[in-house]
């Protein structure tokens, strides 16, 4: 299908041929704009010619723009559409071979052919990230792993996306989500209603990843039966997690004494996944985060696995990236 570039030659243009018309239209979208998508990404020009895509450009872009081009005519190939989140997702991502690992059976499988998909109910989950890609597949080899790193990367999502596959797929009995119930700088006051009226607030971004993966009347449901929990970090002490997915999410604001409180709730055939963003602490003033506590005493344990996200990784709206680098920059000038 493809026509790479001779080595060492120079080439003005390089052509691509496509067998199927009716994938070319919807790999080059609407008024072309999947193609000019990926031509302000990797400064090319890509001109259509019948059934042929010509490529101008440096070289390197172009052999980049081949190898997108390829991956999302085999996406389509595949049955799977093309949206602008799957092109941002093949541009991000490089073509580092993924080794087969022992273990995990099917649900494994998926890194033998170097695609990493998640299965859920409502949609398939792709990392769009090499970051989240080495996260996902830290997930299932690991009892427990951490994800760390800015908003907008994706880490409580894919930690979401990956607990109910496994809960669909009969790994696990049951699903618990939670979160330091903090407020974000500022104070509420009393809440009004029972005690499920007061944290919900709270516990809405879980909520939301848990109703992108499972129907509406689904999650209600296993919530009802005590498949699926969301509690606040406070009610999981004295219990014991076993045959769980257990997530804890925005652990930057759980305390030292929290942290190992909830770390120790790991029971057997469980699994166990932390997320935080170091620089969105919300403790009082002079308190430990928990989250970087844990960082430095369990960094090296063997079954632990740490994974760090930078703003490269933002998958939201592309200003949250810039936003988080003129942060970054102020912190680093101000400890500078």
């Amino acid at each position: 299908m493809l026509t790479p570039p001779t080595e060492g030659a120079e080439v003005p243009e390089v052509q691509v041929e496509f067998q199927d018309n009716r994938l070319l239209i919807d790999l080059c979208g609407e008024y072309d704009r999947n193609l000019t998508q990926i031509e302000t990404a990797l400064g090319v020009q890509i001109l259509r010619r019948g059934n042929q895509l010509a490529v101008y450009g440096p070289r390197d872009a172009q052999s980049r723009g081949i190898e997108v081009l390829g991956a999302l005519y085999h996406r389509l190939e595949s049955g799977r559409p093309v949206g602008p989140g799957d092109i941002d997702g093949e541009l991000r991502m490089t073509n580092t071979p993924v080794p087969p690992e022992e273990g995990d059976g099917d649900q494994l499988e998926m890194f033998r052919r170097e695609e990493v998909e998640i299965k859920t109910r409502k949609k398939t989950v792709e990392p769009r990230t090499d970051a989240q890609k080495a996260y996902v597949k830290s997930l299932f080899d690991n009892e427990l792993a951490f994800g760390i790193g800015p908003a907008g990367t994706g880490k409580t999502y894919l930690a979401v996306a990956v607990g109910v596959s496994m809960f669909i797929g009969g790994y696990v009995d049951r699903i618990v989500l939670s979160r330091p119930a903090v407020e974000a700088g500022e104070k509420l006051g009393h809440l009004p209603g029972d005690m499920k009226d007061k944290v919900d607030p709270f516990m809405q971004p879980l909520y939301d990843a848990l109703n992108d993966f499972l129907p509406g009347k689904q999650v209600t449901k296993l919530i009802e039966e005590k498949k699926i929990e969301i509690a606040p970090l406070a009610f999981m002490r004295g219990r014991t997690l076993s045959n769980a997915f257990v997530v804890l999410d925005e652990a930057q604001n759980a305390t030292t004494m929290q942290m190992k409180m909830f770390l120790t709730r790991l029971g057997e055939g469980s699994r166990m996944v932390v997320t935080g963003d170091r620089s969105q602490v919300d403790l009082p003033r002079g308190v430990q985060s928990g989250l970087r506590d844990a960082e430095n005493l369990l960094s090296g344990v063997k079954g632990i696995s740490f994974n760090y996200f930078t703003a490269k990784d933002v998958v939201r709206h592309p200003l949250v990236a810039r936003i988080i680098e003129a942060y970054d920059a102020a912190d680093a000038r101000k400890t500078g």
